[in-house]
C-alpha cells in the first residue's frame, strides 16, 4: 500500500473507462488565449454574492416577515413566529386527542375532531383554542375574517401536513397562500 493510502494501481487508473477522449480545457481549446480580465477565454466570471453592496436589488427584498404585506415588524398585527404556531398546533392536537378519547374511547378519531375544530373556529373567529392561548390569529390579507369557504380550503391543505411546512419569506405556508390568509399576533 502506498503512503497516501491508495493501492498502487487504483490511484493511477483513469476514472473514464469509456473510449471517449478526455474533454479539453478552455485554455487548450483557445490556444491559451486569455481575456482582458486575466481568465482564460470561455470561462465564467464570478459575480458578487446577492447580499453584498454591489447588488442594490438585494437590499429591496431583504426585511422582516410581513413587510411585503404592509404589517409591522413587532407587536400586534405582526406576523406570528413559527414557534408560536407550532406550539398552538400541539395544544390543539392534544385537546382534540382528549376530546376524541372522551367521546369514542379511541384516539383514532383525533384527526376528525381536529379538522372540525380547526375549520369551525378558524372560519368563525380566526382563532383555535391553541392560537387564542398563544395570542395569534388567522386573518385574510385584507384583515377580514377567513370565512367558511376559505377556512375549508385552508384546513384541507393543513391536514396534508407537508404544504404548511413550505413557507415563503412572510412565513405563509402553502395553505395560507392558497386561502389568501396570514397568521398574525393579537
Amino acid at each position: 500500500m502506498a503512503p497516501n493510502g491508495y493501492r498502487g494501481g487504483v490511484a493511477r487508473k483513469s476514472r473514464n473507462r469509456g473510449s471517449a477522449p478526455r474533454a479539453r480545457t478552455a485554455a487548450a481549446r483557445t490556444g491559451g488565449v486569455r481575456t482582458g480580465s486575466g481568465a482564460p477565454a470561455g470561462t465564467a466570471q464570478l459575480t458578487a454574492p446577492a447580499g453584498t453592496s454591489h447588488n442594490p436589488e438585494a437590499k429591496k427584498t431583504s426585511g422582516y416577515p410581513g413587510e411585503g404585506l404592509g404589517l409591522p415588524e413587532r407587536g400586534p398585527g405582526s406576523i406570528a413566529s413559527m414557534g408560536r404556531r407550532l406550539l398552538a398546533l400541539v395544544i390543539d392536537w392534544l385537546l382534540c386527542m382528549s376530546i376524541a378519547y372522551w367521546l369514542t374511547h379511541s384516539q383514532f378519531w383525533t384527526i376528525a375532531v381536529f379538522a372540525v375544530e380547526d375549520y369551525v373556529l378558524t372560519a368563525l373567529t380566526g382563532c383555535t383554542v391553541g392560537k387564542r392561548l398563544l395570542g395569534i390569529r388567522v386573518v385574510r390579507t385584507d384583515g377580514s375574517l377567513v370565512g367558511l369557504r376559505w377556512a375549508l380550503v385552508r384546513t384541507a391543505i393543513l391536514l396534508t401536513v407537508v404544504p404548511p411546512l413550505l413557507t415563503d419569506r412572510d412565513l405563509r405556508g402553502l395553505h395560507d397562500r392558497a386561502s389568501d390568509t396570514m397568521v398574525v399576533r393579537l
